[in-house]
């Protein structure tokens, strides 16, 4: 057996940069627009989580813990947070529904192309439930600026940064004026 060739088709978004317009429908109704992300109203952070959809048992307990850590995540310093999947409105829906999000909002028809434009790995589905294709799970924590402050991507489903480690560590980021790292470009 032949072995892979790996092809790079992932971008790497550096911090202090800005990042790539990003333009959705809320399941909830409204836009991505609405949330104003990473412009510092009510608070300095925007934090971005891409999830993979309604088929992951992970994303379901990620997006039940930010629901749940919606004032904390505040407290320390986020002012906007969103959940982002390339699932339809019917499949966020169902997502908001079933994990009973109360409050996190849900914005959906994230395209191949823009998931690329963000670092996110592909994947194609292959078991029942699982679409033809979907992101793989990632998160950015945007500046004031709307530049990139951090971001972390997985190719598979584990590996998921907690939400009490983001938290903490932005009170940290914030009590000590700590700057965003890994600014050296390849």
């Amino acid at each position: 057996m032949r072995p892979l060739v790996a092809l790079n088709y992932t971008m790497t978004i550096l911090p202090r940069t800005q990042s790539p317009v990003l333009s959705l429908p809320l399941a909830r109704g409204g836009t991505l627009d609405d949330l104003e992300l990473g412009t510092g109203a009510d608070g300095r952070f925007t934090l971005m989580v891409f999830y993979r959809g309604l088929h992951c048992p992970v994303c379901r307990k990620q997006l039940r813990e930010l629901d749940d850590e919606m004032d904390a995540l505040r407290d320390a310093g986020v002012g906007r947070i969103v959940a982002i999947s390339m699932d339809t409105l019917k499949r966020a829906t169902i997502s908001i529904d079933d994990w009973e999000l109360s409050r996190l909002p849900i914005a959906y028809g994230l395209s191949h192309e823009q998931a690329r434009e963000w670092g996110l790995f592909i994947s194609s589905g292959f078991k029942k439930g699982e679409p033809e294709f979907f992101s793989e799970p990632g998160m950015v924590i945007l500046d004031s600026d709307g530049t990139v402050f951090w971001s972390t991507v997985s190719s598979m489903p584990f590996g998921r940064m907690p939400v009490k480690a983001i938290i903490h560590g932005l009170e940290y980021v914030t009590e000590t004026d700590y700057p965003a790292r890994g600014t050296v470009a390849p």
